[in-house]
């Protein structure tokens, strides 16, 4: 390729950076407020995430990383998420697979529903395809009943959540309940999840904060 014809490349990558740019700035501005709160957590939410930096800081810590993917774009219902999280070494081997439902609330808040998938290992990397989880349907999938998160935005920007008391049941080692905090920023989610005895008292889970995921930013996140 000659010189002339590598400008140019460049030059025309550049212009359509700028355009979908440009493009993504017109479709928000469409959207009414009580729809940008929900299209900016989901901006927010999707892309690949890492735990590697506060491992390397901290030996309580593992490399974990997390894929959250839109998925079901035509429903109404939505916005629909399915989520892979494994130890990095063992990337192909999540530990952790679930569908979220993104509800925006009459209060303003919003609301991620949680649900399990049924023998979950078959979708392992489905992030990585065009239409993830396309041979399911909601109906096929079962609600952790309690285990939601309610979210609100910050004046900052970020996005805070919970889940409520003790709602969300758990029997993993010993557990009665479980608990879920999390603080979203564009380019970070802090996700701490924890499970108690009946009296209260933490049986797993971090214990001295979150888990601290980075975002990995794609060229066009980079570039601007």
């Amino acid at each position: 390729m000659s010189y002339i014809q590598t400008l140019f490349f460049h030059a025309w990558e550049y212009f359509m950076d700028i355009v979908l740019l440009l493009l993504f700035v017109l479709i928000f501005n469409l959207l009414t407020p009580e729809q940008k709160d929900v299209e900016v957590l989901v901006d927010y939410m999707t892309g690949s995430f890492f735990s590697e930096e506060q491992a390397k800081m901290d030996t309580n810590y593992f490399n974990i990383e997390l894929e959250m993917v839109q998925i079901w774009k035509d429903r109404t219902d939505g916005p629909w998420l399915y989520i892979e999280q494994a130890v990095a070494k063992s990337k192909d081997k999540p530990y952790r697979q679930r569908v979220y439902q993104l509800i925006k609330r009459s209060d303003g808040k919003i609301e991620s529903i949680v649900y399990t998938i049924p023998d979950p290992l078959r979708f392992s990397g489905d992030y990585k395809k065009e239409f993830p989880l396309l041979r399911l349907t909601p109906d096929s999938l079962t609600l952790k009943e309690g285990c939601e998160v309610v979210l609100y935005q910050a004046d900052e920007g970020y996005f805070e959540g919970s889940t409520i008391d003790r709602n969300c049941s758990s029997d993993l080692r010993g557990a009665s309940y479980a608990t879920s905090k999390v603080i979203i920023h564009n380019d970070k989610m802090i996700s701490w999840d924890r499970g108690f005895d009946e009296n209260g008292n933490q049986v797993w889970g971090a214990t001295k904060c979150g888990y601290i995921f980075k975002k990995k930013l794609n060229r066009l996140q980079r570039k601007w």
